[in-house]
């Protein structure tokens, strides 16, 4: 072989080797990204992206992202603390692992059920999750969830809110078919709101910690999302009362318990968050199965508008 020659085919072999490496990253969704957001800074969002979890700028929501190794189905972080519901395997249940500021692992409870929902407390010490135990729409009859609350700070578990004394209107709920999701916490650590379903209806709850109670204070409110500053729940309330006909996102003051459509008109099957006090986030599927990260105002005007391309399970700057 000439020297020109193996020049020609050394040239051709790199080229390959280049293309290869290219490709792998393309593929494994999260190096390109990576190596892009270094030279972003500022605030930045938690989502969800080709099942890890991932940090994108609040300033450009749809440009470069930070793609971790950890593998998440939902999550959440405030206060410093991640939620992380990771997914169920083929050999392997799921779980939730409890991450630090730094995303290291500092505590793992096992799961049966798939991962549905979590939230954070806005101090970072409690933690709360939601999974589907039997179906996988809040649309069918016959589903059944599980929801737990841990307390980071002294270890405290609970593993279902079905363990909590219910009241309906200020009569004790016993009902076999209860059924609790979509937990939010209050900035005490102690007080939140969550779904409870009993006898075809759906309530708002709210709970107490420390006094394992849940009381219902308002109708037709579901996977319901406290602001900021305390006084709304974002949230999806079934369209005529009825699931199967869809959800609208909506908020509610609790002082006046006025409530206000937002401009989203889809019907959206998600716990939203609220990326501040004025701007409500949540996911939808399109057609093809990929996800997206939508936003709208909050006070019922404007128009969504998709924020994260292809991700999900936003939550806000910590």
């Amino acid at each position: 072989m000439t020297t020109r020659v193996r020049l020609l085919v050394t040239a051709l072999a790199a080229v390959l080797l280049a293309a290869v490496a290219v490709g792998y990253a393309a593929l494994s969704g999260s190096a390109p990204d990576e190596v892009a957001s270094t030279a972003v800074s500022g605030p930045r969002l938690v989502v969800v992206s080709n099942g890890r979890l991932a940090t994108v700028s609040r300033s450009d929501p749809s440009g470069p992202r930070e793609v971790t190794e950890q593998r998440c189905d939902r999550v959440y972080r405030a206060g410093g603390t991640t939620s992380c519901l990771r997914p169920v395997g083929a050999f392997k249940a799921g779980e939730l692992a409890v991450l630090d500021a730094g995303l290291n692992e500092v505590r793992t409870v096992p799961l049966t059920g798939f991962p549905n929902r979590t939230r954070v407390s806005p101090s970072g010490r409690m933690v709360a999750w939601t999974l589907f135990v039997d179906g996988h729409s809040y649309a069918a009859n016959g589903f059944s969830t599980t929801t737990g609350i841990l307390d980071t700070k002294t270890g405290a578990l609970v593993t279902s809110l079905e363990e909590f004394t219910s009241t309906v209107d200020g009569t004790a709920a016993t009902a076999v078919d209860r059924n609790f999701w979509g937990v939010t916490f209050t900035a005490d650590d102690n007080r939140f709101y969550a779904t409870m379903s009993t006898g075809g209806h759906r309530y708002l709850v709210e709970g107490d910690f420390a006094a394992r109670t849940l009381r219902s204070i308002a109708d037709n409110v579901e996977c319901p999302s406290l602001s900021p500053d305390g006084r709304h729940i974002a949230y999806k309330a079934a369209v005529n009362g009825d699931p199967q006909q869809g959800w609208r996102l909506s908020t509610l003051d609790l002082g006046t318990f006025a409530v206000t459509p937002l401009a989203e008109t889809r019907s959206v099957d998600d716990q939203p968050t609220w990326l501040d006090q004025r701007t409500i986030a949540y996911g939808i599927q399109r057609d093809d199965g990929v996800n997206d990260v939508w936003a709208v105002p909050a006070d019922g005007s404007g128009a969504p508008a998709v924020l994260v391309p292809e991700a999900n399970s936003p939550a806000p700057p910590d």
